[in-house]
């Protein structure tokens, strides 16, 4: 498979052969709706908290006598059945939701997910960033000249760039990761994916 390069200025540079092991496998479904789930999963906190007839204030007290009234005997109006009562198996708190997914199947995952990107043709391949200093504008600019711009955009690079980072942290849509945090979710999450020429290298070297 062929890609090319482009510059900040969205020239095309040279154009580079993308490792079909990585870019261009058949979409393995299961592997990313297995991996999604996972991470999904991984997010809840398992916080959630009811009270227990046990742990519900008051109704210590039989609310009535228990023969004689024609009315159902009744022990407490904390009982479950009462409004104000406790919780019958109410979620309790420290919840483990993980769910386990091997990491050859997660691997899989991600490279499926990018051979759709490549496929769809919604991969975009920079040669590089060229900040100085933080900047919006310029940005935007770069998002403009390589036709992403009002798209939902991911930025790979090779590692953490605190300029690229900061230079789109304003904007709508665009997120930027460098490619060891690179996760399913967000890969599928982007409209448009775009990556510098060392990321590339560095996410053929580890998924192929």
């Amino acid at each position: 498979m062929k890609a090319q390069v482009l510059d900040v200025k969205g020239t095309s540079l040279k154009e580079i052969t993308l490792n079909d092991k990585v870019w261009g496998i058949e979409p393995h479904q299961q592997a990313i709706f297995d991996t999604v789930v996972s991470q999904q999963a991984a997010l809840r906190q398992g916080t959630r908290k009811t009270k227990t007839r046990a742990e519900v204030r008051g109704g210590g007290r039989k609310p009535w006598r228990q023969k004689g009234t024609g009315r159902a005997r009744q022990g407490s109006i904390r009982a479950p059945q009462w409004r104000g009562g406790g919780v019958v198996f109410g979620p309790t708190p420290n919840i483990n939701y993980k769910k386990a997914v091997n990491k050859k199947v997660r691997q899989l995952a991600i490279r499926s997910a990018l051979s759709i990107k490549a496929k769809e043709a919604n991969l975009v391949i920079l040669d590089k960033f060229a900040f100085s200093v933080p900047s919006t504008k310029e940005m935007l600019n770069v998002m403009k000249n390589i036709k992403v711009e009002n798209q939902k955009v991911l930025i790979v690079t090779k590692e953490h760039e605190e300029l690229v980072v900061k230079s789109s942290g304003n904007i709508q849509g665009i997120k930027t990761l460098d490619f060891q945090k690179m996760n399913i979710f967000d890969l599928l999450n982007a409209t448009k994916l775009v990556l510098t020429e060392e990321a590339i290298s560095k996410i053929e070297e580890v998924y192929a």
